[in-house]
């Protein structure tokens, strides 16, 4: 596991496995996310994949402050990944990362106005404003090009992946990393629960 990622504990899981549509260049494998019974909107999941080639960011990666909030709350990118930091509400912000993760500060800047970071390292970022300390989010950096955000309903996606044996990873605030072994031959449905 990597150290620099936040872990209470490690929890093996099962992946089940299925017969699917496969991508453009690999299989897809599906899978939902929940915490006990509910579906888990703010999650990660990714496959262990660092040797996997880099690719060159084709589309824009954006973590609006609007409405005093962070939008997306959690975000996951790749490492390498440029993230923008447009201040869209109509009040003055000071964004900044101080633990774990990308550590900056970006200082205040006022109403449509753009700040850019560049997610270098894998890891969790606990991002928040020093003007309104109720504002908080994650950017979620990984050395995989498998990985996915969980959507509002708790599903998830990771496009074209490689066959072979891969060590997934499941995160959320405040819960225990999820571990275990998924074998992609045909596409994949992975099943993550949190206790």
């Amino acid at each position: 596991m990597d150290e620099r990622l936040p872990a209470i504990c490690v929890v093996a899981a099962v992946a089940i496995l299925s017969i699917g549509a496969a991508g453009a260049s690999g299989l897809d494998v599906k899978g939902t996310a929940r915490a006990g019974i509910r579906p888990e909107s703010n999650a990660v999941v990714w496959l262990e994949a660092p040797d996997a080639p880099a690719s060159p960011q084709t589309q824009k990666v954006v973590l609006h402050q609007r409405s005093l909030a962070f939008a997306p709350h959690v975000l996951a990118v790749r490492v390498g990944t440029t993230v923008d930091f447009p201040n869209e509400d109509r009040v003055f912000h000071n964004v900044f990362s101080f633990h774990d993760g990308k550590v900056f500060d970006l200082g205040i800047y006022p109403v449509g106005s753009l700040k850019r970071v560049v997610f270098s390292e894998p890891g969790v970022s606990r991002v928040f404003c020093n003007i309104h300390p109720h504002m908080a989010g994650y950017v979620v950096a990984v050395d995989s090009p498998y990985f996915s955000a969980v959507d509002q309903g708790g599903a998830f996606s990771l496009k074209a992946v490689s066959p072979g044996t891969y060590i997934y990873r499941a995160w959320r605030p405040g819960g225990p990393m999820l571990s275990g072994s998924l074998v992609v031959q045909a596409a994949a449905v992975l099943d993550i629960v949190w206790p």
